[in-house]
């Protein structure tokens, strides 16, 4: 088969693999499309501190089962499948608790293991999701979508909250797409003018150009001095954390999705002033079905944020692009021929 080699930092190619043999309790899955994350590129780039080489990336996809090793009553062979790509251990603090996204000895898809960038993988059946009727390119796209709906079920966001998020990348934009179909009234702000058009196509209650105006006078001008019941930061920014809490209302839920590397320096008495609650969010945790069940309702629409399906032979180009820093794209999937 198949399969994109990070062989090491800054090095990408596509090599002939041997095809996985499933364990029991597994399933063999064709790759149908897999998305370019962030952490792709961070393997690529080499600045993800977990990754060891050569790996193959990839943790966003969508599938068919071709064989299953044991009795699965839920699945068949020709089943179309998107799969949750953290494994936990169990046994740690965190999973002992229900926190299994924030397992002490994760690993996620991609990262610490070998991902989906490749024609043929492996899957345990418990870790598997059908979605009959659902876009193979929007299941694909389930994944980055559980990040954000996680976050705004971290900062309880519902019907009626003035939510603003700060990042209109993939992420920001499906977090967008979460917050309205808990009810929220939602802006977006970012720098590129283009992933703000998308933020409209996907029914902003309205944008902000960071360029044009600072986040705290957007909060004033869209909740007329109030500030925003709840903020997202989707950028991992210092100064995007600092906008967070600017913009925010008094007594306010600031979740963090964006993955910052760099310190970030504020006053506390800031947090204090306004009395606010501060989150932190990981991974996801039990929320595939409900997304899949938005997906096959119509309730909402991703095509707007898959901007590019490449096909295998174009892979490795679209992540050294995305690596180089473009942002003509938000979401690129890599789409796996269909045997002949």
């Amino acid at each position: 088969m198949r399969s994109i080699h990070v062989t090491e930092p800054g090095s990408v190619a596509v090599v002939d693999a041997p095809a996985p043999t499933p364990a029991p309790g597994e399933a063999l899955l064709r790759v149908l499309l897999t998305g370019i994350c962030g952490s792709d590129i961070q393997t690529y780039r080499g600045t993800q501190p977990f990754a060891t080489y050569p790996r193959v990336p990839g943790h966003e996809f969508s599938a068919e089962i071709l064989e299953i090793n044991g009795e699965a009553e839920q699945f068949a062979p020709g089943d179309v499948v998107t799969g949750v790509p953290y494994f936990h251990d169990g046994t740690c603090y965190s999973c002992r608790r229900g926190l299994i996204n924030a397992c002490r000895r994760n690993e996620t898809m991609g990262v610490h293991r070998d991902g989906s960038f490749q024609e043929l993988i492996t899957m345990p059946l418990e870790h598997l999701h059908r979605a009959d009727g659902v876009d193979p390119r929007d299941l694909a796209m389930v994944e980055p979508f559980s990040i954000g709906y996680h976050a705004v079920l971290r900062a309880d966001v519902g019907e009626g909250d003035r939510v603003l998020v700060l990042g209109a990348g993939a992420i920001g934009l499906l977090t967008l797409v979460a917050a309205r179909s808990r009810g929220a009234e939602v802006w977006i702000a970012d720098v590129v003018a283009s992933r703000l058009e998308v933020a409209r196509a996907l029914g902003a209650e309205g944008t902000v150009d960071l360029t044009a105006m600072t986040a705290a006078e957007a909060a004033a001008a869209a909740t007329g001095e109030d500030g925003f019941d709840v903020v997202c930061e989707a950028t991992g920014l210092p100064v995007s954390f600092l906008n967070a809490v600017e913009a925010a209302a008094v007594g306010a839920r600031i979740v963090l999705i964006g993955n910052g590397t760099r310190e970030v320096t504020f006053n506390q008495s800031l947090l204090i002033k306004k009395e606010l609650n501060l989150f932190g969010s990981r991974n996801s945790r039990e929320v595939f079905p409900t997304l899949i069940d938005l997906l096959q309702s119509g309730a909402v629409d991703l095509a707007p944020i898959r901007t590019r399906v490449v096909p295998l032979e174009e892979a490795t180009s679209a992540l050294e692009s995305a690596a180089a820093g473009s942002t003509e794209d938000i979401k690129v999937l890599i789409e796996f021929p269909t045997p002949a």
